[in-house]
């Protein structure tokens, strides 16, 4: 088994080794790896480890944004079936402009 203090860097050839990866058995320096669940780890293996748990997240993000969408229309024609409503129940005479305008006749 070679020794660690005569290894360089499988990324960098010209730093020297400080760590093994579990996964991979390759030599790292000091910025290639990373400590994840105790165990020290390269980048690419730890990308392998947490990609499982990246890709069943994303179907769940999917169906958030969508349920969020749906949320957001339901939202905007609740509130233009209100105002709609609300036009409605005005009653005729204030758009015609009669309802404010007071005649000499009715005065009386």
């Amino acid at each position: 088994m070679p020794s660690l203090t005569h290894q360089r860097c499988f990324n960098h050839f010209q730093r020297e080794a400080v760590a093994r990866c579990v996964e991979c058995r390759q030599f790292f320096c000091r910025e290639c790896v990373t400590e994840h669940d105790d165990r020290i780890l390269c980048a690419s293996c730890l990308k392998k480890l947490l990609q499982p748990a990246l890709t069943s997240r994303r179907w769940f993000v999917g169906i958030l944004r969508l349920a969020q969408g749906l949320a957001g229309v339901l939202l905007l024609w609740l509130v233009f079936y209100l105002l709609g409503v609300t036009l409605l129940d005005i009653p005729t005479s204030f758009h015609e402009g009669t309802l404010w305008r007071l005649n000499w006749y009715d005065r009386e």
